[in-house]
């Protein structure tokens, strides 16, 4: 599968999810690397990446568990691992509503209301 089949494979499974979180107070799509992405009060919690993968923000401990049990990897930037920051791959569709319900429920419980 090419990235750009593979985004739009994850896009088919993303945006209906992103669907039933926009309309929530404080939530809204943003952009971050180059891609579009849900956010709680500016804070991007959810995301597809450029080669189709979900990329969430969760906290040290769940990442690390998702990890290890082989469900997702870790997002590195500039040689350094992100310890908040996870790809699902796009093969795992059943894990991307759960694990966004999850990042969403942490995002907005560490974002101050403005």
């Amino acid at each position: 599968m090419t990235d750009a089949e593979a985004v739009e494979r994850a896009h088919a499974i993303f945006d209906p999810i992103a669907a039933d979180y926009l309309g929530r107070p404080g939530v809204d799509m943003g952009h971050m690397f180059a891609s579009e992405g849900l956010r709680v009060r500016g804070k991007i919690f959810a995301l597809v990446s450029f080669d189709g993968k979900l990329m969430l923000k969760l906290p040290a401990a769940r990442t690390t568990e998702l990890v290890d049990a082989g469900e997702a990897e870790r997002v590195e930037m500039a040689g350094r691992s992100m310890r908040e920051w996870i790809f699902v791959p796009v093969e795992s569709p059943g894990l991307w509503g759960p694990l966004v319900a999850e990042a969403f429920a942490y995002l907005d419980e560490i974002t101050p209301a403005g």
